[in-house]
């Protein structure tokens, strides 16, 4: 059995930061699994493609299970199944969140992840081609830079600020109310995922090894230590020893599964499922959240098109030779947050600007050119969970999102519903708005909007807590990212959130990677940068 120093599982966003910060250390020798396998495909690589990944060898492909608040649908959570994880299928937003979040954060059990406390790993983090100042950094081995906006993103952007709100040059600065255009992870013209950025560079180092193609099966504990990993190859079986540390960072739906085959969870659902009990740990696939998330659409009139024919050759033909045009796009290319109840402590609604139609995940056409708002909520009160069903990796867990729970989180989305009508009925908005497509004319009342919203509403690709940091009584690992009850586990990824942040989740995992890696090398680094 081959040992390492520390096994990294998963090379998802954090995965990827945790594995090539730790491999700088040329004594340290890191394992890194990934059970997907290379990103190298033109739909990873050309932004505006990341949908055609979808239902596809890239994708995990979990569904929920029924959900009772959504007339009893089953959504599909899309999830990366490749080098760079979701950052490798995302639309490659980069949205930290509010400062409320991080502050709630280190009130909840979780000390030294306040706001302050944990901008410096953001700053570290960027490479911003755009943006400067104490809210970003450069040099870093993340691209991040503002999108190039289509004509009809940058009028629905002016129809924003006409209804009332700021316009903004950083949605990831001071100020988070207001509406501004997108910074996504891309450079010259391609995405930037972070197996790219992070272990691109760390690639060629000797005592960094990165095996794709792997299953992990489970984690094995001695003595309540966690010692080694065992993985599946196909149909060949190998365990691998760490002799410091194994970091799990296979997603919020990935690392509760791994958890509890481990024989770490909830110890009466365990039992049941036929997997013997190691530490009973209640907090393990439970709390989990998501942003709900609802699309409306509008035909478009007037000259401009938007990007309704991006599918057209010449613009797939423009992006090979020259990197450049409508495929650089990432579709989301404006964002506007705002509270839909003006006593709330920070925005609740997240609007995302689309200057084409967008439904079912992208897989539904419109014949004539059309834009989208989405509403994210990302200030939900829901809880669900993912609870495996068997102890087989080859089985999928049963995911309940337990989606619009609360009536709060439909009165809200009907607020969000409304607001979007008012942004899209502004002068600006005169040269190119057409028919609403999208609840249409004919859904007016809060009553029709809120049965409207359960038939139709989906999730905005973001899971997250499932695994949460929190006091022993509430929370699957503590401030350091340690699970509880076991030696030399940790988890890094978004599942570790206490609560999910107000804004799109890539860059708050990412920032989770680095503060893990520090936790891990060098505990007296993460004071210091504090």
């Amino acid at each position: 059995m081959d040992t390492f120093d520390v096994i990294v599982i998963g090379a998802g966003a954090a995965g990827s930061v945790v594995a090539a910060r730790l491999s700088e250390d040329p004594d340290r020798r890191v394992l890194l699994l990934e059970a997907g396998g290379h990103n190298k495909r033109l739909s990873v690589k050309a932004p505006a493609a990341f949908s055609a990944q979808f239902n596809t060898k890239l994708d995990w492909e979990y569904w929920t299970e029924p959900e009772e608040n959504l007339f009893g649908r089953s959504l599909h959570e899309p999830r990366g199944k490749l080098m760079g994880g979701c950052s490798s299928m995302n639309a490659m937003m980069y949205v930290r969140g509010n400062r409320y979040d991080y502050d709630s954060w280190a009130q909840d059990g979780a000390p030294g992840w306040s706001a302050d406390e944990v901008l410096p790993y953001f700053t570290r983090t960027e490479d911003n081609g755009d943006l400067s100042g104490p809210y970003h950094g450069t040099g870093g081995p993340m691209h991040v830079q503002t999108c190039n906006a289509d004509p009809i993103t940058h009028t629905i952007v002016d129809a924003c600020v006409e209804a009332g709100f700021d316009r903004l040059e950083d949605l990831n600065g001071a100020q988070q109310d207001g509406v501004a255009l997108t910074q996504v992870n891309q450079k010259r013209g391609m995405r930037h995922d972070a197996a790219t950025a992070f272990l691109g560079p760390a690639r060629s180092r000797p005592n960094l090894i990165i095996k794709t193609g792997a299953l992990v099966h489970r984690v094995i504990l001695e003595g309540g230590h966690a010692t080694a990993v065992e993985v599946s190859f196909g149909k060949r079986i190998e365990r691998f020893a760490a002799a410091e540390e194994i970091v799990l960072s296979a997603g919020a739906f990935g690392t509760p599964e791994i958890l509890q085959r481990s024989g770490i969870g909830p110890a009466e659902h365990l039992a049941q499922v036929g997997v013997p009990v190691q530490v009973d740990l209640p907090a393990v696939g439970r709390n989990l959240m998501e942003h709900p998330f609802q699309f409306l659409n509008w035909e478009l009139k007037g000259e401009e098109i938007g990007l309704a024919d991006l599918s057209h050759p010449k613009h797939l033909a423009r992006w090979v030779t020259t990197r450049k045009g409508k495929l650089t796009s990432n579709v989301g290319e404006a964002l506007a947050f705002f509270r839909t109840d003006s006593s709330l402590p920070a925005p609740d609604m997240e609007i995302v600007v689309a200057p084409l139609f967008f439904w079912e995940h992208g897989k539904r056409e419109h014949p004539r050119p059309a834009f989208s708002l989405g509403l994210s909520y990302v200030a939900p009160f829901s809880r669900g969970s993912v609870m495996i069903s068997s102890p087989s990796p080859k089985e999928k867990a049963r995911i309940s999102l337990r989606m619009l729970s609360h009536d709060s989180e439909i009165r809200a989305m009907v607020a969000g519903v409304h607001r979007a009508r008012e942004i899209v009925s502004q002068p600006a908005m005169d040269g190119i708005r057409g028919a609403e497509i999208n609840p249409g004319l004919w859904v007016r009342t809060d009553e029709a909007i809120a049965e409207y919203v359960r038939h139709t509403v989906e999730h905005t690709y973001h899971p997250a807590c499932s695994a949460r940091m929190g006091a022993p009584e509430n929370g699957a690992c503590d401030a350091e990212l340690r699970v509880y009850g076991v030696e030399g586990l940790r988890i890094a990824d978004a599942s570790a959130m206490p609560t999910i942040t107000r804004g799109n989740t890539h860059a708050p995992t990412l920032m989770i990677g680095e503060r893990c890696a520090d936790f891990i090398r060098n505990p007296a680094r993460v004071a210091a940068v504090i």
